[in-house]
């Protein structure tokens, strides 16, 4: 990350940036099984599987789609304003695993 980046903006070099005030949305080829944790996720082109081991962190996967970007969904689904660096965190890791991927909001 560059001083001229903001922090929230979280960079890998393979997979581009993941920026929390895009929209995003779980990846096309991607399922998800709810467990008693919160869920497995797989997905198919890559084989990739993941645990979410927060039922929230389910329902903020799941209503990504929903929202014009990260900040509002993680508002949206109620997560406390303390938790909500670390559940951008997961996201990131999420779409480094292409799990999640950007959406384009219609013009």
């Amino acid at each position: 990350m560059t001083s001229a980046e903001p922090a929230a903006v979280i960079r890998d070099e393979s997979a581009g940036a993941f920026d929390p005030d895009l929209a995003w949305q779980r990846a096309r080829s991607v399922a998800m099984r709810p467990e008693p944790f919160g869920a497995l996720v797989y997905h198919f082109g890559n084989r990739k599987l993941s645990f979410l081991k927060s039922k929230l962190l389910v329902s903020v996967v799941e209503a990504l789609e929903q929202h014009p970007s990260v900040h509002a969904t993680l508002a949206a689904c109620e997560v406390p304003e303390a938790q909500r660096p670390a559940y951008v965190k997961a996201l990131a890791d999420l779409a480094r695993s292409q799990m999640i991927e950007r959406r384009e909001l219609p013009a």
